[in-house]
């Protein structure tokens, strides 16, 4: 139809500019004509012929279907038109005017000559399209034939190659070999006729073959079985009794990458959000892996399920076009990737690679997906009891808040009071050495006070079970309020979330480190950095005045300073501190991977 329907227009276009061809070639007839009637004086004829020469300046300018006619208007036919119309309109008006009784043969020959020219740009267009008319027609030629040549291709590829072959196994069937098979990939009648065929071949072999093989093939189903069912109960064991995440996710991607005999293993842990997901463990991941692909948002990679989708899914890769990615690149072609599932709230997920094409079947779906609830129930119960650890500290920190707020805190609220007392009592003159002492004591009891309630402040402070930055704003918030000390959060990168009883042990850091900027720094700001790749780093920095870091005093700050290293010690972090007179100080805190 579109092979038509341009050579229709494009017929249409050359009828129209042969038309126009003919109606300007006319025009250079009737100007002679009309010199001549000028010349004779035949006013009454040159009346009318100056009337089919306006009407065939109107035809040529806005064409007419019905003829068709029409010019092929580019820039030079226009120029060339109004040249012709100017001319025209000029010699009309001196006609009409009397102004001239004759024409003179140099403006005829001059008028004439651009009436040519229009008339050759006109066959010029008219050419160009006559020869694109030829080259589609010519294409529309080498089209047909190359059709022609596709439909024998697939004529033979779809019809006349797998009837040949469904021949060639019926011959051989008729001669005796019944393990022959038909090897057609076609998805129509001809694929089901070979497979109807093959599975006929197959059964009959089988009946000719006797029981044995059915019995190795039985036996190799059972020892298979036998041996899925002796991974699952050495894993179920293995997570039964591992209390550690990290030990967790390692030996289970190794008993993984034995059991499915895959190239490479990585568990991915989600957020509660199920909008990031971070690598957790891995086995033999390469390095291009394994430090690329830390943390992935959900939906941007194969690896990375969305919680709607949480299902057992197999993927092939396609190296043309999909060569960027991290898997393609280490060599992997195939990815299984299975949802670690715990009453359907989605835990994280199971990323199997393999070199070569997968597929699996529905008993190897279900094992991979027991193995999956194996795992899901072990990091479940890991986390319930790092919650209950967790419970337990806060039950046993607000429990001694209780005590602190009813014993020690009212008791320095009262001897406040007491102080106050005294010194209205004091009568003139008293000496000034009383007057110092009872300063001191009254200073000592405000620091003590405040001691106290910052302690109450700490021990209220709770961490949230996914993310320890609302637990740090929170603790700036508190500090900001009793001291006046003006503070900045900022926090980049994407890590593992924290364990609770971690971000308690990094909460008591931080809060020591705020503790000692109030009591001793004389700071105006405190900044608190937080980067969570790739390792979890906290720096808490601020404008005071600092302190030489070479002196050996014991003072409360270093007593602080012991206090934040043991905490540092019990995680396996890593505390720095460092601090110049009048420059601030910064305390670093880098946990382990």
């Amino acid at each position: 139809m579109i092979s038509i329907s341009f050579t229709l227009w494009v017929t249409w276009k050359l009828e129209g500019g042969a038309a126009a061809i003919n109606e300007a070639g006319r025009m250079r007839m009737q100007t002679y004509q009309l010199a001549l009637l000028v010349n004779e004086g035949d006013a009454a004829a040159t009346t009318k012929l100056i009337t089919k020469f306006d009407n065939s300046i109107i035809t040529l300018k806005y064409g007419d279907p019905a003829r068709p006619l029409f010019v092929p208007w580019n820039q030079l036919n226009k120029q060339l038109f109004l040249n012709i119309s100017g001319q025209w309109s000029s010699i009309k008006d001196d006609l009409q005017t009397r102004k001239a009784t004759s024409i003179s043969v140099s403006r005829i020959d001059n008028f004439v000559a651009n009436i040519d020219r229009f008339v050759g740009s006109i066959e010029v267009e008219v050419d160009y399209w006559t020869n694109m008319l030829h080259l589609f027609q010519f294409a529309m030629l080498a089209i047909s034939l190359f059709a022609t040549l596709v439909i024998m291709y697939v004529g033979y590829s779809v019809i006349l190659d797998p009837v040949e072959k469904l021949r060639i196994g019926f011959d051989g069937v008729r001669s005796g070999k019944l393990n022959t098979r038909v090897q057609i990939e076609a998805k129509d009648e001809f694929g089901d006729l070979a497979i109807g065929f093959n599975s006929m071949t197959e059964t009959i072999s089988d009946l000719y073959s006797g029981l044995e093989a059915k019995v190795r093939e039985k036996t190799f189903h059972l020892q298979e079985r036998q041996n899925r069912l002796q991974a699952l109960y050495d894993l179920s064991s293995f997570v039964s009794t591992e209390d550690n995440l990290e030990r967790l996710a390692q030996g289970f991607s190794k008993r993984i990458l034995s059991i499915t005999d895959a190239s490479a293993i990585a568990i991915r842990w989600t957020d509660q959000a199920n909008k990031r997901y971070f690598l957790l463990s891995g086995a033999n991941l390469p390095s291009s892996i394994a430090e690329e692909e830390q943390c992935l948002v959900a939906g941007d990679c194969y690896c990375g399920q969305s919680s709607g989708n949480a299902e057992i899914q197999v993927i092939t890769f396609d190296p043309k076009i999909e060569a960027d990615r991290h898997c393609v690149k280490a060599g992997y072609n195939a990815l299984i990737s299975v949802p670690i599932l715990f009453q359907q709230d989605l835990l994280g997920e199971i990323d199997i690679f393999y070199t070569k094409e997968q597929s699996i079947d529905s008993d190897q779906r279900a094992l991979l997906g027991t193995l999956a609830h194996h795992l899901a129930g072990a990091m479940e119960a890991l986390r319930i009891k790092a919650l209950e650890k967790e419970a337990a500290i806060s039950e046993e920190r607000s429990l001694l808040a209780r005590e602190l707020h009813d014993s020690i805190a009212q008791s320095l609220a009262f001897l406040k009071l007491q102080v106050g007392m005294l010194r209205d009592e004091i009568v003139e003159p008293a000496t000034e050495k009383a007057k110092t002492i009872l300063g001191e004591l009254d200073e000592g009891l405000r620091e003590s006070y405040s001691d106290v309630r910052e302690l109450l402040l700490h021990f209220r402070t709770r961490t949230n079970t996914e993310d320890i930055e609302p637990a740090i704003k929170t603790t700036l918030q508190k500090f900001e309020h009793q001291s006046g000390i003006h503070t900045e959060l900022s926090v980049e990168g994407q890590g593992l979330p924290l364990a609770p009883d971690v971000q308690i042990q990094v909460m008591h850091v931080i809060q020591e480190a705020l503790s000692n900027i109030r009591k001793h720094s004389k700071a105006s700001i405190v900044r608190v950095e937080v980067a969570q790749s790739p390792k979890w780093t906290f720096r808490v920095i601020d404008d005071g005045i600092g302190f030489s870091t070479e002196l050996n005093t014991v003072d409360s700050t270093h007593v602080g300073m012991s206090i934040m290293q043991e905490r540092a010690n019990k995680i396996g972090a890593k505390l720095e501190l460092s601090s110049e007179a009048l420059a601030g100080t910064c305390i670093s805190l880098t946990l382990p991977t």
